[in-house]
């Protein structure tokens, strides 16, 4: 197997987490911030470098089960990614990933400034975990969230 590229979409920065070539553990690897000029080439090296096959970026589903704009900047940005990559590219649900990756870096005892360095890799990994323990589908998931 080769490895999944997670991203963590935002409009300033992206987080990005790799997993093993098992495809069984995601890590964290790193943010890139969007206005860099060379963020097409950048990726295209990181996916070259890093034996990437697949990205699957994070869809900030509403805890509706519906798409926003937030959603749609997502998938627009994943389009851009497939294009500059070549690469397949899967939506998967990210809901809740930031807020429990600010939970994990809080419970490290992390400095705020820290856990803003590292929050966007962080919820990228949390977003990729969740991907891979699910036996890495091939279509995304996005469904409404059962009622308690």
């Amino acid at each position: 197997m080769s490895r999944v590229l997670g991203v963590d979409y935002g409009e300033k920065r992206v987080g990005l987490a790799i997993s093993d070539e098992g495809r069984k553990i995601a890590s964290p690897l790193t943010v890139l911030r969007r206005d860099a000029p060379d963020e097409a080439q950048r990726f295209q090296r990181l996916v070259r470098d890093e034996e990437v096959s697949l990205i699957v970026v994070g869809l900030p589903i509403r805890t509706t089960g519906h798409e926003g704009e937030k959603a749609r900047q997502a998938r627009a940005y994943g389009t851009w990614l497939h294009r500059v990559t070549g690469l397949p590219v899967v939506f998967w649900d990210e809901r809740f990933t930031t807020a429990e990756a600010e939970q994990l870096l809080l419970h490290a005892g992390l400095t705020k400034k820290q856990r803003k360095e590292r929050l966007d890799k962080v919820a990228a990994q949390r977003l990729l975990q969740t991907y891979l323990d699910a036996g890495c589908p091939p279509e995304g998931r996005a469904e409404p969230l059962e009622d308690s």
